[in-house]
């Protein structure tokens, strides 16, 4: 997309609502205390920053919402007053480079379009910030790797929002299956889909979105199988659909796929922009656990072939997520959903598309 183009498209779709201190060429100074909270920019201000992100931002430990970035004037007005953001810390899109000179910013979280994410990525590296994604990382496995490189040559961390690598429900989950509380598990079945109600959003645009709700909705799927199995799938096998062509041109309305792990575990998904599922269930030799919901972002819930789970779990799921994020460039760490985690998925979402087009079972290459 062409730059004036793309900087209207951000303008409108942001109307639709859409140990060691620093590494080297990162913003954090040595001087700063490590109890101080790291500066956020959100890039973008849609339903998810305004909903989800801001909110979070106040319940943070070790980081706070210290700037914004918006193409749209009255947002950036209101969202000063909210949050007291002063003006020096509201940047639009030609101004964002200049964010390297802001040391208030440490951490720049791309909120944007998919067809965005690696483009600001990379500038936010650039500009010697560490980056938060949202999922899916790119639009391809090339941009991924792209954006894991330019990372890595800046010494800037990347951390995708993976919020449910943080979630009570699903931490459990992973630890029944890693301490094989009822045996080896064998079979999971993980889908999340809902009815899009607006046909319009870039969501079902290929160029700006990417592929629909495989690459939305189906990405949450795929890593409640992982995260179960501890592994990566070997190989896939998957089909696609599109019952209403009118709606849904040059993606996959509907898509069912099989993926098999090295241990010979086996999952089943569905993914879908016409129907709602909502459910990760994990089968074992001698029992089973199921979180229904399991993906969304209000909230998980637990069972067990011995009942419920008994778990609290935090208002919104980014503040942990956030806050993993800076304490792991405070203590020089590995966060837990890295660059690295997206690209597994990035390739892993590559090999459902072929798989789909072919008819034929696909090794992952990872």
């Amino acid at each position: 997309m062409k730059k004036n183009n793309r900087r209207k498209f951000i303008k409108q779709a942001s109307a639709l609502g859409l140990g060691a201190m620093a590494l080297p060429g990162a913003s954090i100074a040595a001087v700063r205390p490590e109890e101080k909270k790291l500066g956020i920019a959100l890039v973008g201000l849609g339903r998810y920053s305004t909903f989800q992100l801001a909110p979070a931002l106040q319940e943070t430990e070790h980081c706070r919402l210290a700037a914004i970035v918006t193409g749209t004037p009255e947002k950036a007005e209101k969202w000063s007053k909210d949050f007291n953001i002063p003006q020096k810390n509201i940047y639009n899109y030609d101004t964002f480079d200049s964010i390297k000179d802001n040391p208030e910013i440490d951490i720049v979280y791309v909120v944007l379009p998919n067809f965005m994410h690696a483009e600001y990525t990379i500038r936010a590296a650039k500009a010697g910030k560490h980056v938060i994604c949202e999922k899916p990382m790119a639009m391809s496995v090339d941009e991924g790797k792209k954006m894991v490189e330019a990372c890595k040559l800046a010494g800037v961390k990347l951390q995708v929002g993976y919020r449910l690598y943080y979630e009570p429900h699903h931490l459990e989950s992973r630890r029944l299956a890693k301490e094989q509380v009822y045996g080896k598990v064998n079979l999971v079945e993980a889908s999340l889909g809902f009815s899009m109600a607006d046909p319009t959003t870039w969501r079902l645009d290929k160029d700006m979105g990417g592929g629909g709700a495989i690459v939305d909705l189906g990405l949450y799927a795929i890593q409640g199988a992982r995260r179960v199995f501890g592994t990566d799938p070997v190989s896939i096998t998957a089909q696609g659909y599109v019952f209403q062509p009118d709606i849904f041109k040059g993606i996959y309305e509907t898509v069912t796929w099989q993926m098999r792990f090295p241990d010979g575990g086996l999952s089943n998904h569905s993914t879908s922009y016409s129907t709602y599922i909502d459910r990760l269930y994990a089968s074992a030799q001698r029992g089973w656990w199921r979180l229904q919901p399991a993906f969304n972002a209000t909230g998980a819930e637990g069972m067990t072939s011995d009942g419920p789970m008994e778990l609290t779990a935090p208002a919104y799921q980014q503040t942990a997520q956030m806050d993993d994020f800076a304490m792991s460039i405070k203590e020089n760490r590995a966060t837990l959903a890295p660059g690295e985690e997206g690209l597994k998925d990035l390739k892993i979402l590559e090999a459902i598309f072929k798989a789909a087009k072919s008819g034929k079972s696909t090794e992952v290459v990872y």
